[in-house]
């Protein structure tokens, strides 16, 4: 027994160099292994590995998009200061209109409203006294016309006579001047229902202050009338910018109802002044601008203002419609190719409300997309997304 377990050792012993030569054999081999059962090369994996992060996008998608690129390169950005102010109206285009009369008020268009377009010398409303208890004011005028006409009358053929003095008709006169005058400013107004108080210019109905069958006496708004030309942006810089304003040159705004970027460099306008001191009940400075209404821009709104400064040379910019952000982070997209996109991520400085500055993430010569990029960020979503593997 002894004798054949020695033997089974000695065999044993024998065969396995051959095994192990074997092994050395297929180790040996490695290098020209035949992958092509797995249909994986080497080539292959260096570029999956290179184009990894490239996103495909078609010339016909990009056509079919309107996708534009902009070529990065350096230029002059301004200096922006950030803040909020709000429209007013220029001084002069617009108007209150003051009743001329003691009455009640009835408007002559019951539709009328704020916003409401006027002419010039269209009436707006009509004053009335005829039921109250001191009667027509109109009336009265007019029988005190009449009166002082005829004392004057008869004081003309009396001086002559030298039966009353110089200054006895001199008075009589003046009692018939002014009732004249009185008499006619207010029949020149008059209708079937009562003094009519027109508009001096034409615009429309800013702001209404009285309302129908309202007592009004003379003198007292009735309502305020607006050419809406000459607009006012006034913008509110906080102390902390003080030193800059004075270089402040010009600004882009955005109104709070609308995504439209102003600029004012294209509406006519100019700085009209800014404060020298806060007032104490603020801590902003205003700086207002005059403009011309391009017809959408409603006065006493607010708007979101970039105020440009000192102008800085070599800065490489974008426009804002370039920009995507995600949790925090800001990137682009970069065309590689033809039909080939890359996701930058970049380092923003400041924006004027059309561009926005690029400290880190650019060079000149990229070629940016600055229209489109919401198409080429879904391509690149559904390129990371994992396929369906049939069971």
């Amino acid at each position: 027994m002894r004798t054949i377990i020695v033997s089974l050792l000695i065999a044993t012993t024998l065969l396995m160099p051959g095994c192990n030569e074997n092994k050395d054999q297929n180790k040996n081999a490695g290098d020209g292994y035949d992958h092509s059962a797995t249909g994986i090369h080497n080539d292959d994996v260096e570029t999956s590995t290179k184009h990894i992060d490239e996103i495909h996008f078609s010339k016909v998608q990009a056509e079919a998009v309107g996708l534009t690129l902009e070529t990065v390169s350096p230029g002059t950005f301004r200096e922006v200061i950030k803040t909020s102010g709000q429209i007013l109206s220029s001084q002069g285009d617009e108007t209150t209109i003051a009743s001329t009369a003691n009455g009640i008020v009835s408007f002559a268009n019951r539709s009328i409203a704020i916003g409401t377009t006027i002419r010039a010398g269209e009436t707006v409303v009509s004053v009335s006294a005829q039921r109250l208890p001191d009667g027509d004011p109109l009336a009265k005028a007019k029988v005190t016309y009449e009166t002082a006409l005829k004392a004057f009358q008869r004081a003309e053929n009396l001086v002559k006579d030298q039966i009353i003095s110089e200054k006895d008709f001199e008075q009589a006169r003046l009692f018939y001047e002014n009732a004249k005058t009185a008499y006619e400013a207010q029949a020149s107004n008059y209708n079937a229902g009562g003094v009519s108080v027109t508009s001096p210019l034409g615009g429309y109905v800013k702001n209404l202050f009285v309302s129908q069958g309202d007592f009004v006496s003379v003198g007292q708004p009735i309502a305020m009338v607006s050419q809406n030309r000459r607009l006012q942006l006034r913008a509110e810089v906080p102390e902390t910018h003080f030193k800059n304003i004075p270089s402040i040159q010009g600004a882009n705004f955005k109104m709070a109802y609308d995504d439209r970027l102003y600029r004012l460099s294209d509406l006519n306008g100019r700085l009209l002044s800014f404060g020298k001191a806060s007032d104490g009940q603020s801590f902003f400075i205003p700086v207002t601008f005059e403009f011309d209404n391009v017809g959408d821009i409603i006065p006493g709104s607010f708007a979101e203002v970039y105020l440009l400064s000192v102008p800085h040379e070599n800065v490489i910019s974008v426009p804002v419609s370039a920009i995507t952000e995600e949790q925090g982070l800001y990137f682009l997209y970069i065309q590689l190719d033809e039909e080939g996109y890359k996701k930058q991520e970049v380092t923003l400085g400041l924006s004027d409300g059309a561009r926005v500055q690029v400290i880190d993430g650019l060079k000149q010569g990229d070629k940016v997309v600055i229209h489109g990029v919401y198409q080429i960020k879904l391509a690149a979503t559904s390129s990371i997304m994992p396929e369906a593997h049939a069971h």
